[in-house]
């Protein structure tokens, strides 16, 4: 079955509009303002109804009369509804706009917040650009019907049933020739509006496939021109833009065919009701003032009838955006706090152990990435992970952070079981430097300090020098202030590698995570910032993700991983002597002893 998470997964069309009710929450903190926007609505849907019988009045009293005191009566009233309209419809105009950018603003944020809180397992089946369409396109169609179309209906049906009441009063007669043509309108609403709905739905998909597309693409726009994939990813991106254009256009055109057929019929009635009344005034069955009063009472109808046509459009639009959101906003995190979390014992700590684990992710349950696995940190040592690719190194590091938790065993931090501790609270205790480290879109001080965010400018700082920051950070444009750029793409690997590494110092964490942190760092900056790593680890437990062997020789203990399995545990001139995978791994790097030609041959070697 395909994951509803998934943008490519196929979703059901929404056939109810009751989700738009949940929009009520967001809505209740403002009942003030509602009530006014209601008040103002009202008068200003009287004010439209009260210039009928100020348009009678003035050419039965005061044309037909003669009277011209009687004439200037007719047209102050006709000026007074005319202002109060005005007025009212200035208030109604601003208090639903400004209520519709309000809710607009607080269902962004409370979506924004609960995908932040989602576990790393809802991003393996869910594209950021699909998140990013739900957040912008989905809430500006909820901000369109909250802001604007919802009170434009709500004065519609307003107008609608006050017209056809003056109607009625000002000639029941031509009232019922006029009503018989309702059946004739409600049919295409109905008919069409099923069609505009699933269309709604297809072209918001679409759209997130455009979203999804523009994301991946920048985000790799070296690799994307590296590779000279210019032409070929514009052409890809050309084709998404032109479904989801296909699925606009389509939606379009049964929309603009569904209103379109209902205004015909409308003002179709209205001219048939025309004539009958004309003829009617013609032998005196009607006065001039009461057919006048009764064709613009039949125009006020009609217009609202297409209006509210239209407005079901949007609503159905608006279910299928509501639904998307609340998708986001009802998604509960797999790994969540427990109701009575487990306290960690005071002191730093640092101490991590695996008993028995075997894990599996999410989007590849048949296959283990950790199996069986038991192994040890005392708190104050250095261990290094070493192995092949997909032997389970990073697959330990997410159980340590309790992005996921294990299927089978235990994985505890300072004697706690992280499966009944808060994640927070867990990670609190942990600093990481990953291979491939995020840079903010910020300056040097605040990429430092987003690792504690309490910390003062010493701290960071001190923090900087330790990782030999100062080195470049000093000589760039406005020195410490510089902004680095989106994913500081001013910044060589190896700053951006040491500003992670300063990030994860200020934070003073029980537990460091290095993931390969001198990857990207020349061989003068790497010796100096393993020094300072050396240094600053004393005291701290240390856990190091290691492919070059030589960063991590001097680690208290090496554990080598193959296939998710432990094979080998030790200090590195134990394991090189021994033999086995660590062996041939140490002799690739190392240039010493005889290698098999084949890399893979190595591997089939060990036993599991």
């Amino acid at each position: 079955m395909a994951d509803p998470r998934s943008s490519t997964a196929p979703r059901p069309v929404s056939r109810n509009f009751r989700i738009l009710l949940r929009l009520g929450g967001f809505l209740r903190p403002y009942r003030l303002r509602m009530a006014a926007a209601a008040v103002a609505l009202t008068l200003a849907a009287g004010s439209v109804l009260g210039l009928g019988s100020a348009l009678r009045w003035l050419i039965d009293a005061g044309f037909a009369s003669g009277d011209a005191s009687l004439l200037d009566a007719a047209l102050g009233g006709l000026v007074g509804f005319v202002l109060l309209l005005a007025g009212a419809t200035y208030a109604r105009s601003y208090l639903v706009t400004w209520l519709g950018e309000r809710v607009t603003a607080d269902l962004r944020k409370a979506v924004f917040a609960s995908t932040l809180r989602l576990s790393p397992a809802f991003y393996e089946a869910t594209r950021t650009g699909e998140v990013v369409s739900r957040l912008t396109a989905d809430t500006t169609a909820i901000q369109t019907i909250v802001g604007s179309t919802a009170s434009m209906a709500l004065r519609n049906v307003l107008l609608l049933v006050g017209g056809i009441a003056m109607m009625a009063i000002t000639s029941p007669q031509l009232t019922m020739m006029a009503l018989l043509v309702v059946p004739l309108v409600v049919a295409p609403i109905i008919f069409f509006g099923r069609r505009v709905r699933a269309l709604s739905r297809e072209s918001q998909d679409r759209l997130g496939d455009v979203g999804a597309d523009i994301d991946e693409t920048l985000n790799a726009i070296r690799t994307v021109q590296a590779f000279n994939r210019e032409q070929a990813d514009g052409d890809k991106f050309d084709a998404r833009v032109e479904e989801a254009f296909g699925a606009n256009a389509r939606r379009a055109a049964a929309r603009s065919a569904m209103i379109g057929l209902v205004m015909l019929l409308v003002f179709g009635a209205v001219g048939f009701v025309l004539w009958i009344g004309g003829h009617g005034a013609l032998k005196g069955e009607i006065t001039v003032g009461q057919l006048s009063a009764f064709v613009f009472y039949a125009i006020v109808v009609a217009s609202a009838f297409g209006a509210i046509s239209e407005f079901m459009a949007d609503m159905q639009r608006a279910a299928g955006a509501s639904e998307r959101l609340f998708e986001l906003l009802d998604s509960r995190p797999d790994i969540a706090t427990p109701a009575a979390p487990a306290i960690f014992p005071a002191g730093r700590g640092g101490a991590a152990s695996f008993e028995n684990v075997t894990f599996r992710y999410p989007s590849a349950p048949d296959r283990a990435a950790l199996e069986d696995l038991s192994f040890a940190v005392r708190e104050g040592e250095t261990v290094a992970l070493v192995g092949p690719s997909g032997a389970g190194k990073t697959s330990v590091f997410q159980l340590l952070l309790r992005f996921y938790d294990p299927q089978i065993g235990t994985v505890r931090l300072d004697g706690v079981d992280l499966a009944k501790a808060d994640p927070a609270e867990v990670r609190a205790r942990i600093g990481l430097v990953s291979q491939e480290p995020t840079i903010f879109a910020a300056d040097v001080i605040e990429n430092i300090r987003y690792g504690r965010a309490g910390a003062s400018d010493a701290d960071v700082m001190a923090a900087a020098r330790a990782a030999y920051v100062d080195e470049f950070a000093e000589r760039l444009p406005q020195g410490w202030n510089t902004y680095l750029g989106e994913r500081g793409v001013r910044l060589s690997g190896g700053q951006r590698q040491r500003i992670a590494i300063a990030r994860a110092l200020v934070r003073d964490p029980a537990l460091l995570l290095l993931d390969e942190a001198t990857s990207a760092l020349d061989a003068e900056s790497e010796r100096y910032v393993q020094a300072a790593l050396e240094k600053l680890g004393q005291g701290r437990t240390v856990v190091a993700i290691a492919h070059r062997l030589a960063t991590v020789v001097r680690a208290d203990r090496l554990i080598v991983l193959d296939r998710g399995r432990k094979v080998a545990e030790g200090p590195h001139a134990r394991l090189a002597a021994e033999g086995g995978l660590y062996a041939r791994l140490a002799a690739l790097q190392f240039n010493v002893g005889p290698v098999d030609a084949d890399p893979s041959s190595n591997y089939r070697k060990v036993a599991p």
